[in-house]
């Protein structure tokens, strides 16, 4: 059987972003693959040196629209520590909220593009109503459907009053019913089962020597997860479920997401419940002086790291992150070896790369 390469991108529909694959087939099985990144180059990291440790909460912002809330986070983090801030405790229980509300989201966004991939339209379109409630929650509560505008350096922009409160917990007790039926569906469908069970495998072993992270990690059989091994935020005092899958494949990609979407349901109720009160952020700007800090933080798609320089001006020396996709792609090659050219959308799309956090 001869073999060929099929040219997979830039353009295509498994991305909402610009990537090229270069898959080497024999028929219709693919016997490896090669990645071309680089498309959406951006500079951000040269351009935060130029712009304030202020101005770049807006900047690492706009570095990802899914995980958006996790950049300025963790930035926020790395300043506080050269800068010795200790965030109020109200603060950091409403980081966790914001945190938790781009994650369901998130993870809704990717199972809904799974079931567009595979034929199942109509699982779509009711995937992608049910995180509707989650953009109505974000435009409610932060006047944005997208980049919430959450952290400043010292805590939150944002508070919940009573009203808000019970708003937002009404909304998560519709979120959990929803949320119950949409697990119910991946679980058991015939098409999702047949379509991804087997599909785009990455064993333990596998998974460890490619050191990837998040739910790509979690569905591999890797417990690991920065909210409880590293906690930030509240973190250290809310009960946060690691949830595991072993087989590795497409659909325990999916369920792995699945489940962390209700967790966060409930990580959010916690958060309501045990939220004390006091200030939402600390007085004044904070005098950053000379040093340097490393931050992480479980962003939607796993670990998130920022490394930051300063030198006591008002703009960081240094500014540097390493985001999941970054080490979840170098997967995909192992993952696509003897798949079927068919599957290929649903792998890459199973991994939830985010192309313009990583080539920044």
């Amino acid at each position: 059987m001869n073999a060929f390469t099929i040219p997979v991108g830039p353009l295509h529909v498994a991305l909402e972003e610009p990537m090229y694959f270069k898959v080497e087939v024999e028929g219709e099985t693919v016997v490896s693959v090669d990645i071309t990144a680089g498309h959406v180059h951006r500079g951000i990291e040269y351009l935060a040196t130029k712009r304030s440790l202020y101005q770049n909460i807006t900047l690492t912002e706009r570095i990802c629209s899914l995980c958006s809330n996790s950049h300025p986070e963790t930035f926020c983090m790395a300043v506080e520590r050269i800068a010795g801030v200790q965030l109020p405790e109200r603060a950091e229980y409403l980081r966790v909220i914001a945190g938790e509300i781009k994650r369901i989201a998130s993870h809704l966004f990717n199972v809904a593009i799974m079931a567009h991939l595979i034929g199942f339209d109509s699982l779509f379109m009711h995937v992608m109503e049910t995180r509707e409630v989650m953009q109505d929650i974000k435009e409610s509560l932060f006047g944005n459907r997208m980049d919430l505008g959450a952290n400043v350096i010292g805590g939150v922009r944002y508070d919940l009053d009573a009203e808000r409160s019970a708003y937002l917990a009404a909304q998560m007790d519709r979120m959990d019913r929803d949320l119950a039926e949409i697990a119910h569906l991946y679980a058991t469908n015939h098409s999702i089962l047949q379509r991804t069970r087997g599909v785009g495998v990455l064993s333990h072993a596998d998974a460890l020597a490619c050191a990837v992270v998040g739910p790509v990690a979690r569905a591999s059989g890797i417990a690991y997860d920065v909210r409880v091994k590293a906690p930030y935020a509240a973190y250290d005092r809310l009960d946060v479920p690691v949830h595991i899958e072993s087989d590795g494949d497409v659909w325990c990609r999916a369920v792995t997401r699945l489940a962390e979407a209700r967790a966060a349901v409930d990580l959010i109720r916690q958060c309501l419940r045990a939220m004390p009160e006091g200030p939402i952020a600390v007085a004044g700007r904070p005098a950053v002086p000379d040093g340097e800090a490393i931050a992480k933080c479980e962003a939607p798609r796993g670990e998130l790291i920022y490394y930051l320089r300063t030198d006591g001006g008002k703009n960081p020396e240094r500014l540097k992150w390493r985001v999941p996709s970054y080490m979840n792609w170098d997967a995909l090659g192992i993952m696509m070896t003897g798949a079927k050219v068919a599957d290929v959308p649903l792998i890459v799309n199973s991994i939830d790369p985010c192309i313009s956090c990583t080539e920044r």
